[in-house]
């Protein structure tokens, strides 16, 4: 098991290095890496949730929404700890 000091040098480390973080398959329970998070759609406005993967960082993609199908473009960010920072709902082009 990793204990948190170790995390927070290899961290260090990542970011010293301009390296993206490396997570290790059993690593602490903080780091997960799918989360379910609320999203409006900007073309209906109906609410929903979705599932975004932080395992890769930072994304940026398309998903249809779930209730009028118009594709929305999806940009969220990760920070240097694995935690989403915020996700944005804007409509694609």
């Amino acid at each position: 098991m990793t204990k948190p000091r170790d995390l927070l040098n290899a961290l260090t480390i990542d970011k010293l290095y301009g390296l993206e973080p490396v997570f290790e398959p059993g690593g602490p329970e903080l780091l997960q890496s799918t989360e379910f998070v609320g999203i409006q759609c900007p073309y209906c406005g109906e609410r929903f949730e979705t599932a975004v993967d932080l395992s890769a960082g930072s994304f940026n993609y398309v998903e249809d929404c779930q209730v009028c199908c118009q594709p929305i473009e999806l940009a969220g960010e990760v920070d240097d700890t694995g935690a989403l920072a915020g996700v944005a709902a804007n409509r694609s082009t």
